[in-house]
């Protein structure tokens, strides 16, 4: 076995050249092959020190095969520590920073993807993340490899953040609780459901980082009724203290790495309360308007996990009630301001599409010019017309039984239709040519 550490700077050309990746390798050069297939998994962090235990249950289950880290910043400081400082025997580590968006479409880029057991996503800017991998050959090699090759995924701070099928891209740059709490359509809440990394488990689960410092459960609540609101989708929420990890096996049981008690280390799952009768809806979801989505104190259903070295409290993301280990919490914001309260696991799995649709029928779809929207009955709707970064294009309240939607001036591509009643939660896709 060939194995040695090596620095590689790497160029294309492109009228002229320009950097486009580096690349960091430690171990043998010659692939790994790897048998039996490994069984997967999902590790993610809450962005401080990586948790040894935890990285190590990532490692073992690259099955002695090759491990490759992605960044848009940074260098080689998983290396050593991923290689030769766990004890985890492992084939290679290899680190690519992606210096611009190009490193994407680079056939040796594509090819270390496409022949790792384990991708690790290090801490960064995530817009970073989304700008340079999504709807490319990155994150379609990505998702080949967790379905078909039994590739474990992880990843800390902006690792973590982009992990869910729901995610907080931070184009416009970060957002506070308070912010958020206070303007649930601020213009730095950028929750994108445009699909990137398909990870088994989080399909309906939106993550958050640095859960502690600064606290971020307001904001995380804030994209859960925003998801609900413009996508119709009753999400659920992972997130972790900066020192603590979170980790998925391939049978959907989340076990919680930390140094609890002798630090506060946890991580909390997070669901819209299925006790409730109906769609748990906002009571007040506006622009410039403090967040109320309260319910009696009820709306929400949260599991505080402490992290413990050896990740024996656990929580089974099949139904999101059993767990071991945690504490059950009511949570709920009422004008801006998010209450905690003690309870107990809910007697019930919620649906995470569980809202009615009444008979609905938009046509021309797609359209270049004017929609129809013709419903079954009358009755008082708030509509909104969003683009796929959750902006408001267009919106109305009306009782009518048929509207007309201008869309002759909007950009072409697809949008949502959102239609909230006293009984209900419509999204429609529309397409304007």
């Amino acid at each position: 076995m060939k194995v040695f550490s090596v620095f590689l700077v790497c160029w294309i050309s492109l009228m002229g050249s320009a950097q486009s990746y580096t690349s960091y390798f430690t171990g043998d050069s010659t692939d790994a092959i790897v048998s039996p297939t490994p069984p997967g998994g999902i590790c993610m962090m809450g962005g401080a020190t990586e948790h040894d235990e935890a990285m190590k249950w990532f490692l073992t289950r690259a099955y002695g095969g090759d491990v490759l880290v992605i960044r848009a910043s940074g260098s080689d400081g998983y290396n050593d520590y991923m290689y030769s400082s766990l004890g985890i025997s492992v084939n290679s580590v290899e680190t690519i920073v992606f210096n611009n968006p190009s490193a994407a479409f680079d056939p040796y880029v594509q090819d270390r993807i496409s022949k790792a057991e384990a991708v690790w996503m290090a801490g960064g800017d995530q817009w970073d993340y989304v700008s340079y991998w999504r709807n490319t050959p990155i994150d379609s090699l990505i998702n080949d490899g967790i379905a078909n090759r039994g590739m474990t995924i992880g990843g800390t701070s902006a690792g973590m953040a982009v992990q869910g099928r729901y995610y907080f891209s931070a184009e416009n740059g970060t957002v506070t609780s308070t912010a958020a709490l206070q303007d649930p359509f601020d213009t730095d809440i950028t929750v994108d459901s445009t699909c990137f990394i398909k990870n088994n488990y989080l399909q309906d689960v939106i993550t958050d980082s640095h859960y502690d410092d600064p606290d971020r459960k307001g904001r995380h609540v804030v994209f859960l009724a925003h998801i609900l609101q413009n996508y119709g989708v009753n999400a659920r929420g992972i997130a972790c203290n900066e020192y603590t990890a979170v980790c998925i096996d391939e049978n959907g049981i989340a076990r919680v790495f930390g140094d609890y008690p002798a630090y506060d280390e946890f991580t909390y799952f997070i669901a819209q309360n299925c006790e409730l009768n109906g769609p748990v809806v906002p009571e007040t979801y506006s622009s410039g308007v403090p967040l109320t989505w309260d319910h009696g104190g009820l709306a929400l259903k949260a599991y505080k996990v402490p992290g413990t070295k050896s990740g024996t409290n656990t929580f089974d993301l099949n139904d999101w009630t059993t767990g071991s280990g945690g504490e059950w919490f009511n949570w709920s914001v009422q004008n801006g301001t998010l209450t905690e309260t003690a309870s107990s696991a809910p007697n019930c799995v919620a649906s995470v599409l569980e809202f009615s649709d009444e008979a609905v029928s938009i046509y021309p779809n797609p359209s270049e010019d004017v929609i129809a929207v013709e419903f079954a009955s009358s009755q008082k709707r708030s509509v909104q017309l969003l683009d796929l970064h959750g902006r408001i294009m267009w919106s109305m309240e009306t009782a009518l039984s048929t509207l007309n939607v201008d869309v002759s001036d909007f950009p072409s591509g697809m949008y949502h239709l959102s239609i909230v009643s006293e009984n209900e939660i419509i999204n429609k896709r529309v397409i304007k040519n």
